[in-house]
């Protein structure tokens, strides 16, 4: 195991202790969809965007059960904008994210880590081995 695997493996260990009773996911359809952009710039200067901010409200009926869950994705970034995957009413989504802490008030709200969009098969942020792989075969080894 090289430096770099083992960098990985402590920092995935030290996280998992941290959240790991915290960490759940949702699966099933989207009912609806609240996207939110905000941008904030100097009055004077408006073609100059200097702080972006995207927050992302899904409720997810589960698969099978009545149950609904509330999902929220807030991310905050200085001068690019922030790129989120389609996500429509009626898609097959597994969403991994945190529960809130207990005692607080938004305890029951998931805050979304990732998205896996099972309708257009795309990820929110790129997992690895989600990709399939691609055999190739020599001619002059298959026929032997």
């Amino acid at each position: 195991m090289g430096f770099k695997d083992k960098l990985t493996n402590s920092y995935t260990q030290a996280y998992l202790k941290r959240y790991g009773d915290r960490l759940t996911q949702a699966q099933g359809r989207v009912l609806s969809i609240k996207v939110e952009e905000k941008n904030r710039f100097y009055e004077f200067l408006e073609y100059f965007r200097i702080f972006y901010k995207l927050t992302v409200t899904i409720l997810v009926k589960a698969d099978g059960s009545k149950s609904i869950a509330k999902c929220v994705y807030n991310k905050k970034r200085w001068f690019k904008k922030i790129k989120f995957i389609s996500v429509l009413q009626g898609h097959s989504v597994v969403i991994q994210g945190m529960k809130g802490k207990k005692g607080k008030e938004k305890r029951e709200q998931i805050s979304i880590v990732n998205i896996r969009n099972m309708t257009t098969k795309k990820d929110l942020v790129p997992m690895q081995g989600t990709a399939p792989k691609v055999q190739r075969v020599r001619a002059d080894k298959r026929f032997k």
